[in-house]
């Protein structure tokens, strides 16, 4: 009776995970519940994990991992090692003693592990490295057969043969075997010659019978081509005819009227203008045969001379006019070759030529080809195994990391080492953020995202002067947000150590910690008095401003209106007349500008309400401070408390109830994972995974800065006022005899 596996799990993230460290938990995989695996699928391109060995496990080439193809390489791994723990610590080495050999497939597998040391030199090696299934391909193309069933223009001994394989893949496409060359298959070969065959039959028909098929020999094509762009022409002119002799009225209106030419005359005409090809090819009357020689319409003139020489000459003999009845039975004689160029096959094996495909279609030809992709498959289960000795060694090296980046999440959770999904570490507003993940399209990702509840800078990363590029989501899980906004500048750094350039492009936000939610309601108030202070200002500003400006727009209209004082009246000159006087000093009392008169019962009024207004606040305020100071000394501190929990209690309590529902799943989900359960971050855990900046211990660090702001005694002077002020009202208020 085969023995229950006893499963280990740990807790972390807000739930038990399966722990993955011994070769039993690998061999025992198959029969554990999907339900308590982390992920059942995961892209196998944005992660950092070897690409080459994803694609080996992915078995449908669709670009995603699931657990079925999971189960499989389990499987298929146990079934060639004789040890389960030989997986356990990884390692790009395998020792060949640890392959099986009590089954065929195993037996196969070590015999070409012991092939590839050979041939790379390393007959006495005990074990067989990564590095020496690297150079497999060099090993298949250092063979023209290699087991895929592929064959190349290499494969073949004679140059006949490469030729044929040749023309073979220009005409019905390629396959790459395994050492990357392009070769035919059996598939394409069976393609090949069932097209060429056909197009052999098609040719085989016309020339049983040519009278029928090809009544003009080799000039039967041009001929129904040249047809084909003038029936529709001919046909009209005989309709008109056949028209005009059903009534002999209908002649004069089936021609073009004098207006039809008089429309041409003002322009410059060619033959080949539209409004000359749209009329009938010669003049219609009753009975009268299309000419071929003269009286064509200079449009078709030099169409309807090719069809007198090449179609009409060789079927009906030298007419110079073309009936009716004649038209029909030229229709009739080509009607067969139209509908034998309609079955011609579409494929693009014709266009080697009739002659080359006869060639290829000698039964020899053929023979050799099949004969070379025999003796390619033949080598199959020999070349197999040599890929298999890669795939087991890189299943020794990353399948219980995978597993543990997959089924679980150990990677992540003890963060002994960065998970799959962890891109590397942004470096930015102080602190370095190791929740960084690839993304494709930060619009798109964002909408599924959103949902974890977790704070997402977007950043747009940039290498070698922009032409590296890509996209990050980093995850600010400790600190605030004071100075995160589109458009910051940090440093990325990848799992390869390389530098990026990030620039912040989005932001989603989300609580980031109870600090920041516990001083967000006196900020926001803080920015509200500032703008309202600010916004104040600029009106107080520009109203002074504009009073400034009409004043000296006043004083310079007073200045320019001024009058000029009058000459002196020369000596025995005349008084000035009483009547001329008022007139004078007319200009003088009339007022020469606008005047702006002080309202003081205007002004009166706006101090009134400022001092109500002041009033109102001092009321407000003493009647705070008197409630207060008639407290019992050990209500005062509780007092205080209650009035910042009524302040920042409602944020506090958002924060923490988002805080503690911050899931990771969402965020994978929108990169193409497929998470199986909530993967939670709570406090502790997100201030691991967003480090602040803090000095290292035993530094040294000076307090004096020459830049300070120098301190005032009077702000010392007026805090020494306040208290006092307090204790006496204290006192008044009997509180110290409390």
């Amino acid at each position: 009776m085969t023995r229950m596996h006893v499963w280990r799990f740990f807790r972390a993230g807000g739930f038990h995970q399966v722990r993955i460290d011994r070769g039993s938990d690998v061999a025992a995989l198959p029969t554990l519940d999907q339900k308590l695996w982390v992920a059942l699928a995961c892209p196998t391109r944005g992660i950092e994990f070897d690409e080459r060995t994803l694609d080996l496990i992915d078995l449908e080439h669709d670009g995603r991992i699931r657990a079925p193809e999971v189960i499989a390489a389990v499987e298929w791994t146990m079934a060639l090692l004789k040890d389960p723990d030989e997986l356990i610590g990884g390692g790009d080495s395998l020792p060949i003693a640890s392959i099986q050999d009590a089954t065929e497939h195993g037996r196969a597998v070590r015999s070409s592990a012991e092939t590839i040391l050979a041939m790379m030199g390393k007959r006495d090696a005990s074990a067989i490295s990564l590095q020496d299934t690297a150079d497999v391909q060099r090993i298949y193309a250092a063979t023209p057969f290699n087991g895929d069933g592929i064959v190349t223009p290499a494969s073949a001994e004679d140059p006949e043969t490469a030729a044929a394989i040749a023309d073979i893949m220009s005409t019905v496409g390629t396959e790459l075997d395994r050492s990357r060359e392009p070769g035919i298959s059996a598939g394409l070969i069976d393609r090949f010659f069932a097209e060429a065959g056909a197009c052999a039959a098609w040719q085989d028909e016309a020339e049983a019978d040519p009278a029928t098929f090809l009544p003009l020999a080799e000039d039967t094509g041009k001929a129904a081509t040249l047809l084909a762009g003038l029936s529709a022409k001919i046909d009209d002119y005989f309709a008109r005819i056949r028209l005009a002799e059903f009534d002999a009225r209908a002649g004069a209106a089936l021609n073009p009227p004098i207006e039809s030419y008089e429309a041409l005359s003002p322009s410059a005409l060619t033959v080949q203008s539209a409004a000359i090809s749209a009329l009938p090819l010669a003049v219609v009357g009753a009975g009268k045969p299309l000419p071929l020689r003269g009286g064509i319409n200079p449009a078709w003139s030099g169409q309807i001379e090719d069809l007198r020489r090449q179609v009409v000459s060789p079927l009906l003999g030298g007419l110079d006019e073309l009936t009716d009845a004649g038209w029909a039975e030229i229709k009739a004689r080509l009607a067969p070759h139209a509908d034998w160029i309609a079955r011609q096959p579409q494929t693009p094996v014709a266009a080697l030529g009739i002659v080359r495909i006869r060639a290829l279609l000698d039964p020899q030809v053929r023979q050799r080809i099949d004969a070379l992709v025999e003796r390619d498959k033949a080598l199959e289960p020999q070349m197999s195994a040599i890929a298999d000795v890669e795939k087991l060694v890189r299943m020794k090296r990353d399948l219980v990391a995978l597993l543990n980046n997959f089924v679980s999440f150990k990677d992540f959770y003890t963060r002994n080492g960065k998970a799959t999904f962890q891109a590397g570490t942004l470096y930015l507003d102080g602190r370095s953020c190791d929740l960084c993940i690839e993304v494709g399209s930060e619009t798109t990702h964002a909408q599924l995202a959103t949902l974890s509840r977790i704070y997402l800078a977007y950043c747009r990363c940039n290498r070698v002067g922009g032409k590296e590029t890509m996209t990050i989501a980093a995850g600010f899980t400790a600190g605030d947000a004071e100075n995160l906004m589109v458009g910051r500048n940090g440093i990325f750094y990848d799992r390869k150590g390389r530098d990026w350039d990030a620039t912040i492009i989005k932001i989603v936000e989300h609580p980031i910690s109870l600090r920041q939610a516990f001083w967000l309601p006196y900020r926001q108030a803080a920015r509200f008095i500032n703008e309202q202070v600010q916004k104040l200002a600029a009106a107080r500003s520009a109203m002074v401003q504009t009073q400034v400006g009409s004043t000296v727009t006043r004083v310079t209209e007073n200045a320019v209106n001024v009058p000029a004082p009058s000459p002196a009246a020369p000596p025995g000159a005349p008084p000035a007349s009483a009547a001329s006087a008022p007139q004078a000093a007319a200009p003088s009392a009339a007022p020469t500008g606008p005047q702006q008169t002080f309202d003081a019962a205007r002004f009166a009024g706006i101090f009134a309400a400022i001092g109500l207004a002041i009033g109102a606040i001092g009321t407000a305020v003493a009647s705070v401070v008197t409630g207060f100071m008639q407290l019992v000394w050990w209500q005062m501190p509780l007092a205080i408390l209650g009035v910042v929990l009524l302040i920042s209690g409602p944020s506090c309590l958002i924060a923490a109830l988002k805080l503690q529902s911050r899931n990771l799943g969402p965020i994978l989900d929108a990169s193409g994972w497929a998470v199986n359960t909530g993967l939670r971050i709570n406090l502790p855990f997100g201030r691991a995974l967003t480090q602040v900046a803090q000095f290292p211990e035993r530094s040294e660090k000076a307090m004096t800065d020459p830049y300070a702001e120098k301190r005032h005694l009077w702000a010392w002077y007026l805090a020494i006022v306040l208290v006092i002020a307090l204790g006496m009202t204290a006192w008044w208020f009997g509180v110290f005899h409390r």
